[in-house]
């Protein structure tokens, strides 16, 4: 994306964003000859949630990005004429395949799964995409009093080819339900995978949800699995993650055995993560929307973000682990421009590492009446982001947010901020999305209080890896 876009500052300038219209769930990321490809909901029309079609685009390294026509279009009178959802992107002998959930004007939140192939494979940058006519599954499992069914996720385990399908029942149980899918075009309901009745979800997810959305896989370095869902209770709430154990329990079954689990990231701006397993790691992103009044969004022409890819794993104690992508330091200029003490201004978009050996304040952003603060404590093992009362949307959720993490001599913590989109990384083991947007007369400056050593780079158009 060109830096040069869109004249907005609160318009991010270096993650996955159109240059206009709605963008929301990232879907489908996927490398191909050499490639990275994302998809995501995408409404080309206005920067409202309707008509919603699948946006592309494409990277060499992770940090330049470029923007494709789009790849899915709703089908007049098809099983998408009302919207093509999320799903993902696999290898489908040798033919790239999207599968993802197409809702018709009745749906009423339950969709159907939907296939749609790349014409040329061999075609680096996949522009031209082909629906099949028909849904593959055309509806939820029988016997369940499914009322949510949507975002199938595809994978690979024990030799065989499985998907998840993200569910909420007409008792108000979420549940992420599994299918055996070793042919693509040939679907088979193979049991609830889990459910909101399960000890550890129920335990470590704090938000009440009505259903599981977007159900996400992906595999450790030790072998354990991660599963990310979204929590939903009739509008977006937060997202969650749990490890543990995936096995064929007998033919044609998997069973899932949770071992801990708990809030995938602490902001109030992300949702619907998408995961990318690669040979030896995991990708994420996540969708961040608008914090901002409406007639605002609408002035802008444009509404949401991707994040930056985040890798995950996992700590021995069964945590998440999370860090940015060692990719995005292409975005950083040549030189810091700090590393010192001192009120320093703060460019549009910049990378920024705090390393605490005390307790440590980080200002990033003052007005009159306020400050945007990170307070670091190692003994106590805290990162505390106060973003209360920022201007935005709504007056929820303006105490300050609280990180814990194991206590130690040093708390290292880094900060993404590009336009309004802020991304905190603390200690490798939690996140924290929050929209920031800047007034005038806000003062953008960095001032560190405390005994921290500190790195911090603009970021600029990417240097080709």
């Amino acid at each position: 994306m060109s830096p040069a876009a869109t004249p907005d500052p609160a318009a991010p300038r270096f993650r996955v964003r159109p240059p206009a219209g709605w963008i929301n769930d990232p879907n489908g990321p996927f490398r191909w000859r050499g490639r990275h490809h994302l998809f995501y909901q995408y409404n080309p029309a206005a920067p409202v949630h309707a008509d919603v079609h699948w946006g592309h685009a494409s990277s060499p390294d992770l940090a330049h990005w470029e923007h494709h026509p789009i790849a899915l279009t709703p089908t007049p009178g098809g099983p998408d004429e009302a919207g093509c959802w999320s799903g993902c992107v696999v290898d489908d002998d040798g033919v790239p395949t999207a599968v993802y959930t197409g809702v018709d004007r009745t749906h009423t939140g339950v969709g159907t799964v939907c296939l749609a192939r790349a014409a040329d494979p061999g075609d680096e940058r996949l522009l031209d995409w082909r629906p099949l006519p028909g849904p593959v599954v055309a509806a939820p499992p029988a016997g369940l009093d499914v009322v949510m069914f949507r975002d199938p996720f595809v994978f690979r385990h024990a030799g065989r080819r499985w998907a998840l399908v993200g569910a909420g029942h007409a008792d108000g149980t979420p549940s992420v339900l599994l299918y055996d899918c070793e042919e693509l075009t040939d679907w088979r309901f193979a049991g609830v995978l889990l459910d909101g009745a399960d000890p550890v979800a129920a335990g470590a997810f704090g938000d009440k949800a009505t259903g599981w959305e977007c159900p996400q896989l992906y595999e450790a370095k030790d072998g354990e699995h991660v599963l990310v869902v979204s929590l939903w209770d009739g509008e977006p709430r937060s997202t969650a993650y749990l490890t543990g154990h995936l096995k064929a329990a007998r033919e044609g079954e998997l069973s899932f055995t949770t071992r801990a689990g708990g809030r995938l990231d602490h902001g109030r701006d992300f949702y619907a993560p998408a995961v990318r397993q690669d040979p030896g790691r995991a990708l994420l992103w996540g969708w961040s929307w608008e914090a901002r009044e409406e007639p605002a969004v609408l002035a802008a022409g444009w509404a949401g973000t991707l994040t930056a890819p985040r890798v995950v794993d996992v700590h021995p104690d069964g945590s998440l682990r999370v860090f940015p992508a060692p990719e995005l330091e292409l975005l950083r200029a040549p030189r810091p421009f700090t590393t010192g003490r001192g009120r320093v201004p703060l460019p549009v978009a910049y990378d920024l590492s705090v390393t605490a050996r005390g307790t440590t304040t980080v200002t990033l952003l003052r007005a009159a009446d306020r400050s945007l603060t990170v307070r670091l404590d190692p003994a106590a093992g805290t990162v505390v982001l106060d973003r209360g009362g920022w201007p935005r949307a709504g007056a929820e959720g303006s105490a300050p947010v609280t990180v814990r993490v194991p206590p130690g001599a040093a708390l290292t913590v880094r900060v993404l901020v590009d336009g309004s989109l802020l991304e905190l990384f603390a200690a490798e083991r939690a996140t924290v999305t929050e929209r920031v947007y800047r007034r005038a007369g806000d003062v953008a400056e960095l001032e560190v209080d405390g005994d921290a050593e500190v790195s911090a780079w603009e970021q600029v158009p990417p240097r080709r890896g």
